[in-house]
């Protein structure tokens, strides 16, 4: 048996937190119940906390069609250095994802990554809205998260329409299937590249308003009540947002959401330098907004951190602010950037990062898991209170537009555990 002993760390999973070292067959891929003096191999990770790896339900891989920004490989190296074992890659790729030919690629590429790369699919062909895409045949590849992500369907009768489609997919594996909504309404946003607000007027930029992100928000939880159809809501950005999603939980709709770091640290106020790095969709907004996404996440309304990794190249995201296209990178600097802005209590940090990701996007049964013997060894091993600084250039992604370059910030991942193997050591890629 060839096994990896963790040594001294606390683990911290769904069911709390104990002291528990970690003992992994790398045949299996499995964690053992094995005494850790018989590991083959031991590596001390005193201070460290041992826990189910991340799980990202919104990052953009850009393969295929713009793979100068970001790669399967290249993103998938950076969410293992950022502590993920699994990541859902968007479809607005160049073919979309919108079809079993395109998935299937996908599906091939992702035999170089570093971690778990499950693809959604577009809920309409070609994002645009108008006809449906085949969801029935891109279940049977295993897709179980469909999003136009970029735009929201604006045409309501198509949106239930393909609420009630999903409704009549019956996965095999016993998952379900989840419809993921960029909430805009376009005739609202059109011509706004930042918040609509007091920073947008002084600046003279086109603003959105957060009505136009709140009223798709409240469509869709109606929508979601009327058909019993679960609906996920991407990248909140608004109180507006946030309240309307704890309302129709306490209601007991069938409604999840996820938040981005970007959205909980960033504001509006931040594009007065007029630099593209801080254009995004949808947009920083206030310091009220910020303070709702917050609350949301720590008091169980919102139920996932999401990147919404966005990597663009320089010749793009250098063009002037209302031109350049909006992202930001994401993947390695989530959990830094949330242990350092969040009051969180770590079980409900792993909550929001690995184990309710993983429910939504149907990788439960072996993502997100407890970290007990039987398990699979899909972990993350991190310093929650080494600090460092975020550089651009150190990171792993072929692109380099975060907003966060120079932000001095707390939490480390040491180690990352895919099936079984360190494709991460001591910070490093293994491979």
């Amino acid at each position: 048996m060839t096994t990896l002993a963790l040594v001294g760390a606390d683990v911290v999973d769904q069911n709390g937190r104990r002291r528990q070292d970690v003992v992994i067959d790398r045949n299996t891929g499995r964690i053992v119940d094995l005494e850790t003096a018989q590991a083959a191999e031991q590596v001390d990770v005193a201070g460290c906390i041992v826990s189910p790896g991340f799980v990202d339900l919104h990052a953009h891989l850009r393969q295929p069609g713009n793979e100068a920004a970001e790669t399967i490989e290249s993103g998938s190296r950076a969410a293992a250095l950022g502590g993920y074992t699994a990541v859902v890659a968007m479809p607005n790729t160049n073919p979309c994802m919108d079809s079993a030919a395109v998935v299937s690629e996908v599906i091939a590429w992702r035999a170089t990554a570093l971690c778990e790369i499950k693809p959604s699919a577009a809920i309409t062909v070609g994002r645009e809205g108008t006809t449906l895409a085949p969801m029935g045949e891109l279940v049977d590849l295993g897709v179980r998260l469909f999003t136009d992500d970029g735009t929201g369907v604006q045409d309501d009768q198509l949106m239930r329409r393909a609420l009630e489609y999903a409704a009549s997919l019956t996965p095999d594996d016993g998952t379900e299937v989840v419809l993921s909504q960029h909430c805009e309404v376009n005739a609202l946003s059109q011509g706004g590249v930042m918040h609509e607000g007091r920073w947008s007027a002084s600046l003279g930029l086109g603003g959105q308003p957060a009505e136009a992100e709140e009223l798709m928000v409240m469509r869709d939880i109606a929508l979601s009540r009327l058909t019993g159809m679960r609906v996920h809501l991407q990248h909140l950005s608004t109180a507006g947002s946030v309240e309307m999603v704890r309302a129709a939980k306490t209601a007991g709709h069938p409604v999840t959401a996820e938040a981005t770091p970007h959205h909980f640290t960033l504001t509006d106020a931040c594009c007065a330098s007029y630099d593209p790095v801080f254009k995004v969709h949808p947009p920083l907004r206030t310091e009220a907004d910020v303070a709702a996404v917050k609350a949301g996440l720590g008091d169980g309304t919102i139920d996932a951190i999401a990147t919404d990794h966005a990597p663009h190249t320089p010749d793009t995201k250098e063009l002037p602010f209302d031109q350049a296209p909006p992202g930001m990178l994401g993947l390695e600097t989530a959990l830094a950037l949330a242990l350092t802005e969040l009051d969180l209590d770590l079980v409900d940090l792993i909550r929001l990062m690995s184990v309710r990701p993983a429910e939504i996007a149907g990788l439960a049964g072996h993502q997100g898991r407890p970290v007990e013997p039987g398990e699979p060894a899909n972990l993350v091993v991190f310093d929650p209170d080494a600090g460092w600084t975020i550089d651009r250039g150190a990171l792993a992604s072929l692109s380099v537009n975060t907003p966060f370059h120079g932000k001095q910030v707390r939490g480390k991942v040491r180690h990352t555990i895919f099936n079984g193997e360190a494709v991460v050591r001591n910070g490093k890629a293994t491979r």
